[in-house]
């Protein structure tokens, strides 16, 4: 592939991910913050259909990466050294899920007009109900994967494609899907694009270190199941 080119599709793709994704959550969770309470159907609605729309997605790349050619390797889905990739892993989620337990308890402190849209949107839309709950753990594990996949395999893969003889191709590959994936959490606020950028840089590292979306994906997981499974338990005592 020349440099500076990548296909039409992939093209497509990278301004679905980049405008619609962003503009679609944006005015979702919008509609939905207006509310003042959400239901238990309203919450299963947003879960169920979102791991449907994400693994719609996820399979339409995936068919379109086969059909041009894109290795296993360049996706960051194959696995060369298991044993670094599992510590990594481990390491990864656990050093996250602490820090989001810090974080979570460190803003429930504050005044509630002190704590920000992110902190609002976690007490609105995270499982109050066992069935949401088990509902919310499948989107955490689809999240997760499909995430990864398009942000640090696929949106990484086409930086580096494109620019391959213009520079470090890894160091844009980092900081460029960094900015799609914030940008995909634009319904978060300020805060949250701030946070999703530096998590994505993190996660972007460990890809490139690694050479796997695994340690990224089990982390992106673990940060999920403890915003949607320890907050509102905590909030509640709290």
């Amino acid at each position: 592939m020349n440099p500076l080119f990548i296909p039409w599709d992939f093209v497509l793709i990278l301004l679905f991910l980049g405008v619609v994704i962003p503009w679609r959550g944006a005015a979702r969770m919008r509609r939905l913050m207006c509310k003042p309470e959400l239901t238990t159907a309203d919450r299963l609605s947003l879960y169920r259909s979102t791991i449907f729309f994400q693994w719609l997605i996820v399979a339409i790349v995936a068919l379109r990466a086969v059909a041009r050619g894109v290795s296993p390797e360049e996706l960051g889905i194959a696995a060369d050294d298991l044993w670094k990739i599992a510590w990594t892993s481990i390491a990864l989620t656990g050093f996250l899920c602490v820090n989001q337990v810090v974080g979570l308890r460190r803003i429930n402190k504050l005044p509630q007009e002190k704590r920000g849209r992110l902190f609002a949107i976690t007490e609105k839309i995270m499982p109050q109900t066992r069935k949401e709950t088990l509902i919310y753990v499948i989107l955490a594990c689809t999240a997760g994967v499909s995430e990864e996949f398009l942000y640090r395999g696929f949106v990484f893969m086409a930086i580096v494609r494109m620019i391959v003889n213009y520079g470090p191709p890894n160091a844009f590959a980092v900081i460029l899907s960094s900015a799609w994936f914030s940008l995909a959490h634009l319904y978060q606020g300020r805060r949250g694009l701030m946070t999703t950028f530096v998590v994505g840089i993190i996660f972007a590292l460990i890809r490139v270190w690694t050479g796997s979306l695994i340690p990224a994906a089990v982390a992106h997981i673990g940060i999920d199941l403890v915003v949607g499974i320890y907050a509102p338990r905590y909030l509640r005592k709290a």
